[in-house]
């Protein structure tokens, strides 16, 4: 549980970077570049991973598709947010949790026991609760918040095919996405620096910085979640997205001044026994 914990609060503090880097004008696409940059690094340096051990044997098929899904659905969230708002794509990423736990049930065969059942029911209602907002955007461009779901879905379990990959090292294989994701951000930001004539600017590599190291730590944390919880995925699907729900709105709530309602502190009550039941399925 220790992993998942540590993953949660990584992930949570990358969103509250990005919060912050609103009220300096970042640009997205340049720090999730340079996120990538000092992820790569971080990686190299904490675990030297053995680029020589690549060989045709590795799923270069689950590498190329996260590495390209981890910055082309970060464009897809941008565009959803700009056009359908945040509260309704946030609802849409974290309801992106139907699709690997489907996944766990259908595809990684995994046994569900009542306990797990009724967490993952109680959890979905929790969701609701606590993604029920007012919003005055009437705007109906629901392309985007799909894309947000689905890829955020996919990239899910994607890592969960990662961790199982057992012929190379998983640091190498995080090594790898990393890579291809820098790479492809990168030709977004040669794109918009040559065409749109963007520029660069010094505090995006600081908040880039940032990013990348507790990005680094939410896929590091995630991917060893994953490994301690091999025979039950949904545990590490499940516990993900709800305890990031509950961390951030608590966040939001104390460090930013946002305002929940009754419905929401609901919501946050409904995912805690959620997760608690989630724990109890796993000594039944």
């Amino acid at each position: 549980m220790l992993f998942l914990i540590l993953s949660i609060l990584c992930s949570v503090t990358v969103g509250v970077i990005f919060k912050i880097t609103r009220k300096y004008n970042g640009n997205p696409i340049q720090i999730v570049t340079f996120n990538y940059v000092f992820a790569l690094l971080l990686c190299y340096l904490t675990f030297s991973p053995d680029i020589s051990q690549i060989h045709i044997t590795a799923p270069w098929n689950i590498y190329l598709a996260i590495g390209i899904l981890l910055p082309v659905v970060f464009l897809f969230l941008i565009a959803s947010i700009k056009h359908m708002g945040i509260v309704k794509t946030d609802a849409a990423q974290r309801l992106s949790l139907f699709i690997p736990i489907l996944a766990a049930w259908f595809i990684f065969k995994e046994e569900f026991n009542t306990y797990k059942v009724l967490g993952i029911i109680v959890g979905f209602l929790a969701l609701l609760f606590i993604l029920k907002k007012q919003s005055a955007n009437k705007e109906n461009k629901w392309i985007y918040p799909a894309v947000v779901l689905l890829g955020f879905g996919l990239i899910d379990i994607l890592f969960k095919q990662i961790a199982l990959y057992t012929n190379l090292p998983y640091t190498t294989s995080l090594f790898i996405v990393f890579d291809i994701s820098l790479a492809v951000s990168l030709l977004i930001v040669i794109y918009n620096v040559a065409i749109k004539k963007m520029k660069l600017e010094a505090k995006n590599i600081l908040f880039g910085s940032l990013v990348g190291l507790f990005n680094f730590g939410n896929i590091l944390f995630y991917l060893k979640a994953h490994k301690a919880f091999s025979e039950n995925p949904s545990t590490v699907f499940a516990g993900m997205n709800m305890g990031v729900i509950i961390l951030g709105s608590l966040v939001g709530l104390f460090f930013f001044k946002e305002k929940l309602s009754k419905i929401n502190f609901i919501g946050i009550f409904l995912a805690l026994i959620a997760i608690i039941l989630i724990v109890i399925s796993q000594f039944k």
